[in-house]
């Protein structure tokens, strides 16, 4: 097979975010934008993929890695920027992609059938046509000589002349990309070298041109706050469907919210308003219920979790383990069948299996500079309202008393106290009552 490779533009600073950061940083769940557009490259079978970037980008740089990066010194359009990464390149290339880093919605399956169209031609370009063509400020246009896919392409044309068709990517020929480049001109009101500039004179050279056609929702630009926030809708909207696909039940799919990487396994139920972050796998027969948040968390098969369950990183729920409502979790192991089931913390620590958690539970953990650990063994029964704090150790089947504060290891199959001895004084509310009557009576 041909080499592959693709430059990646993400140079530009995204003035219409309003914000401190690249454009193509902001995160479609979960993930940088940028990140995206790589991966479905990569999915695409492309062997290299070179990152363009600006001069004063180095948390860009590092969230490419350990991809390529070649720095655009000057922003003097998509067509100089491609030149940067000549350099960087092997020389060897048969076809060379050239995506957008704030176009993350483009499918590898997409990216894939530029790759076969390059086949028949030098130039492939990748486009829709919009809906209202008057309203393509910005975009990169061209005018077609006819709708089929790979028809020969007429003039390109740039910003606010209305046209069918708009370029979204390209993928042309490693031996005549750079050529071309270098004999495009900024002669334009911008002063800018055009990218798309490079088909019109690929058609003066006799060489083949072709279309590759997307959907206007795969193919949007993200450019402000509020196409940031149409992409995320629809990148949730195929991350549901794929997950029902796979045999998830989303009783409310459109208030559940997944991150890229989001695993779950068959025979899942998630109820509404669930949000799942970056990091999180969910084995078979598994019962998430209405407003629970997970990230960075491994869930056991047959768990039942929620409602309103926090699962912070470093959570790791074994089979069979139940967690119920109010009850937060960071950095912790629940061994099969444990339960912590109603209003309890549990950080920095160990649940044995089988082991009851009561109401109220804390594992105290830090001491305003440090975490400590807590251990807790299989079969063991923490009353409700308990604080332990760490480090310590709760011994296999040992109890420990409802409001007991423990601060000492507690040895297999003992029971450990902290109560204050209890004293009733009789007739006392009695008498406390008629006083209090007779003072409210007299005013």
């Amino acid at each position: 097979m041909s080499k592959s490779a693709a430059i990646v533009l993400a140079a530009g600073l995204g003035t219409r975010m309003k914000s401190s950061k690249p454009k193509v940083m902001h995160p479609l769940a979960g993930r940088p934008m940028v990140n995206h557009v790589i991966a479905n490259l990569k999915r695409a079978s492309v062997e290299e993929v070179i990152c363009i970037v600006g001069p004063d980008m180095p948390e860009l740089e590092k969230t490419v890695a350990p991809h390529k990066t070649a720095i655009q010194k000057d922003r003097l359009g998509t067509g100089h920027a491609v030149l940067a990464a000549k350099n960087t390149m092997c020389g060897d290339e048969e076809n060379i992609l050239i995506a957008f880093g704030d176009t993350p919605l483009i499918t590898d399956q997409t990216f894939h059938a530029m790759l076969e169209a390059r086949k028949r031609a030098d130039v492939v370009v990748l486009g829709f046509r919009p809906q209202n063509p008057g309203l393509m400020v910005g975009l990169s246009s061209m005018r077609r000589a006819n709708c089929k896919p790979l028809s020969n392409l007429k003039m390109p044309i740039q910003n606010n002349v209305p046209s069918p068709y708009a370029i979204q990517a390209l993928c042309v020929n490693g031996k005549k990309l750079f050529p071309l480049l270098e004999r495009i001109t900024n002669d334009n009101a911008a002063g800018e070298y055009y990218l798309t500039d490079i088909v019109a004179l690929a058609r003066e050279d006799g060489l083949p041109c072709g279309v590759v056609e997307g959907e206007e929702d795969e193919l949007l630009g993200v450019n402000s706050r509020v196409e940031l926030a149409r992409a995320e809708a629809i990148t949730q909207d195929r991350l549901r469907h794929q997950a029902m696909v796979n045999g998830a039940t989303l009783l409310d799919p459109a208030s559940t919210y997944f991150s890229f990487d989001t695993c779950l396994g068959r025979d899942v139920v998630v109820e509404p308003n669930v949000f799942f972050g970056p990091g999180v796998n969910v084995g078979d027969n598994v019962t998430i219920k209405a407003f629970s948040h997970l990230e960075d968390t491994q869930v056991g098969n047959g768990v039942v979790m929620g409602p309103y369950a926090r699962l912070r990183p470093g959570t790791d729920l074994h089979d069979d383990v139940k967690v119920g409502n109010f009850v937060e979790i960071k950095k912790a192991v629940i061994e099969k069948g444990a339960k912590v089931n109603h209003l309890s913390y549990i950080g920095d620590a160990r649940v044995g299996a089988q082991a009851n958690i009561g109401a109220g539970t804390i594992t105290c953990n830090y001491d305003g500079f440090f975490k400590y650990h807590t251990d807790i063994g299989a079969g063991a029964f923490i009353g409700s309202n308990t604080a332990l704090v760490a480090p310590v150790k709760i011994g296999d089947n040992a109890n420990v008393g409802a409001g007991s504060t423990i601060s000492k290891d507690v040895e297999a199959g003992d029971l450990a106290l902290t109560r204050a001895p209890q004293k009733n004084f009789v007739g006392w509310s009695d008498k406390f009552r008629a006083k209090q009557a007779l003072r409210k009576n007299s005013k």
